[in-house]
């Protein structure tokens, strides 16, 4: 049985007033995993939970993205977002045959953004792209989008005719392995110096080759992105760590938190990340001081 950790001892890093965690899932009663998609958690971790979670580690504002058990249905992310309030933004899963009046139940429900999941278990691919940024960008939407990055070069060219602002999920996902002079770390830099593309730290233990607690190949990579562009960071915590299926692999959300934000090279950085870009990618109002 997999026991989930909600609260402990404080992380030593003090989180600025307004830090948004970009990156996690919410589980309610009553909306079943469907065909195509991984089961559902267990225990159904929802905004109880998570309420508990952003107070142990001083989390104010949170984007729910639509867990990929669900796959085109997103009632359950509906239902998560009104349960958490305006204090919250959703990531949902649409086709190019979405139509305009879903496209603005959806706004209506404090939807901003659209998931590409482009991995075992994803609702859609790639092989959207094209349609599902047309949508995004007719209602000022975002698209999170994540594939294996080891093969980032062969999807340049439509990655850089990409219109909307978009964030490129969970560290790259570079899962054959790369360094900050990797060809794929290039492209990545060429893709923010557009200007509408973001990177997310979330989930380093996903892609990571070398392990924790230090994660050192993603960290070298983050590093680097981290003092490149500040101003296109954003930070999640993944949780509630889907692909943990013990209470021996679940992580310690204050430790990795602690981690991860060592990785950026100031406090103003760090702010970026997780307060003023996330609020320009998701849609959040500024935070109140």
């Amino acid at each position: 049985m997999l026991e989930r950790t909600y609260t402990g001892d404080k992380p030593k890093t003090v989180l600025p007033k307004g830090t948004i965690d970009t990156q996690m899932h919410m589980y309610l009663e009553g909306f079943p995993a469907l065909p195509g998609g991984p089961a559902l958690p267990e225990g159904l971790p929802g905004p109880a939970e998570y309420r508990q979670t952003m107070a142990w580690l001083g989390i104010d504002r949170v984007v729910i993205t639509q867990g990929n058990a669900h796959q085109f249905d997103n009632g359950n992310l509906v239902a998560a977002l009104e349960a958490m309030g305006d204090a919250a933004r959703g990531v949902a899963v649409i086709t190019g045959e979405t139509n305009d009046a879903e496209m603005q139940r959806l706004a209506d429900a404090n939807v901003t953004g659209a998931r590409i999941m482009d991995l075992p278990g994803g609702a859609i691919g790639l092989s959207g792209l094209e349609a599902i940024d047309a949508k995004a960008q007719a209602f000022n939407w975002c698209i999170a989008i994540q594939f294996d990055g080891s093969h980032i070069l062969d999807h340049m060219p439509r990655l850089e005719a990409i219109r909307s602002n978009w964030v490129l999920d969970h560290h790259g996902k570079f899962f054959a392995g790369v360094t900050p002079d990797s060809p794929q770390i290039d492209a990545v830099k060429r893709l923010i110096d557009r200007g509408n593309c973001w990177f997310k730290f979330a989930g380093c233990y996903e892609s990571s080759r070398t392990g924790g607690p230090d994660y050192a190949d993603i960290a070298a990579v983050a590093r680097d992105l981290a003092a490149y562009a500040p101003e296109r960071i954003v930070w999640g915590t993944n949780w509630p760590h889907n692909l943990a299926k013990s209470t021996a692999e679940y992580p310690d959300d204050a430790a990795l938190l602690d981690t991860v934000m060592g990785w950026f090279p100031s406090e103003d950085a760090r702010h970026k990340a997780l307060v003023e870009n996330p609020e320009a990618l998701f849609g959040f109002p500024p935070a109140r001081v």
